[in-house]
């Protein structure tokens, strides 16, 4: 998790000076979408543990950022609520359950709900080790341990919105297994009974040719990975290690991003998720031929501090640093930004 982030301080800016910086053009099409600067929400599950809005406050923030919003198969708001709610593009973050038939009904859903683009999560086949979990055993709904009663009291805001708020649930799988519903389920948990440890390739195209649109694979790690990526014809890859929270001591994300770049720039859309925090983070990714960039600790602290107003803000500081860096950089447009603007360690 750590190296996600410290990754980026290994590459230094080049600037120019003297260019007109009089307009800048951050925006971006990716996954079929024009979106307005080259940032959008990763999906992130379980958002209402930590505001009561949830996922509809990061969704309208992200529409009223001009941005895209990505939805998790494992949110506390469904895909049909999230997809009515704005008409700003959206994306759905498919994971593959052992019930292949609820997975594809996650599609057929999200074509009904005018979702614009789908990405399949496929490092998530076992939980990785996360000790902090097990420890406040996180759960929905929350899990009442000594530490948690603590924490609530310390928060009697959050504790009254969830006692006046919708009951937790899964969302998206409430009417289909035992596991959505208000029973008491950890992250874990619900990731070792549910999520098909059998997935293939295979599983990969066919997913791509049922949704028939911008579809991304997500949890690309590897240059070998990323060809299989072009051959099942999925639009982009995201390049992510999932926040540095499954394989303790894999490869940070921007480490990768050069050489699957060189291997299949030019055949699909690179996306790079993990470490993102400024926006020189966002100019270095860039500049080695990402997209665009995702981030979901960056909006999850902000979604907790302060509800919708608090991912807007998070995100249009972000935004901010983006534009500025790129004044400093002598860019007006982010196609400006290449390898030639880099020195390396």
């Amino acid at each position: 998790m750590r190296r996600n982030t410290e990754a980026f301080n290994d590459v230094r800016l080049i600037p120019n000076v003297l260019a007109d910086l009089s307009s800048m053009d951050l925006s971006v099409n990716v996954l079929g979408q024009d979106i307005d600067w080259p940032v959008f929400c990763s999906p992130t599950g379980m958002n209402r543990l930590f505001h009561h809005d949830g996922e509809r406050a990061v969704c309208k923030a992200a529409k009223n950022s001009k941005t895209m919003y990505s939805l998790s198969t494992v949110s506390t708001v469904s895909i049909e609520e999230i997809g009515a709610l704005t008409p700003g593009p959206k994306c759905f973050q498919l994971y593959i359950h052992r019930d292949r038939g609820l997975s594809y009904a996650f599609i057929e859903r999200c074509k009904e709900a005018n979702f614009s683009a789908l990405c399949l999560t496929v490092d998530t086949l076992v939980a990785g080790n996360r000790e902090r979990d097990l420890q406040t055993g996180m759960s929905i709904p929350p899990k009442f341990t000594f530490g948690s009663l603590l924490s609530f009291a310390a928060h009697p805001g959050w504790g009254l919105n969830y006692l006046t708020s919708e009951k937790f649930q899964l969302a998206n799988v409430v009417d289909e297994i035992e596991d959505g519903s208000g029973k008491l389920t950890s992250v874990i948990d619900y990731i070792n009974r549910q999520f098909d440890r059998s997935i293939t390739w295979k599983d990969a195209e066919q997913a791509v040719a049922a949704w028939g649109g911008p579809f991304a694979i997500k949890g690309i790690m590897s240059v070998e990975d990323a060809r299989r990526a072009v051959d099942v014809g999925a639009s982009a890859i995201m390049i992510s290690n999932h926040g540095g929270r499954q394989l303790d001591g894999a490869v940070a994300p921007f480490d990768q991003l050069p050489a699957i770049v060189d291997a299949v720039g030019d055949k699909i859309e690179v996306i790079l998720d993990g470490g993102v925090r400024r926006g020189t983070h966002v100019l270095k990714a860039l500049a080695l031929g990402a997209k665009a960039c995702m981030i979901g600790r960056g909006y999850l602290y902000a979604l907790a501090a302060g509800g919708q107003p608090g991912v807007e803000r998070a995100l249009s500081r972000l935004r901010d640093e983006v534009e500025r860096d790129m004044i400093l950089m002598g860019c007006s447009n982010i196609k400006q930004l290449n390898r030639s603007r880099l020195q390396f360690d």
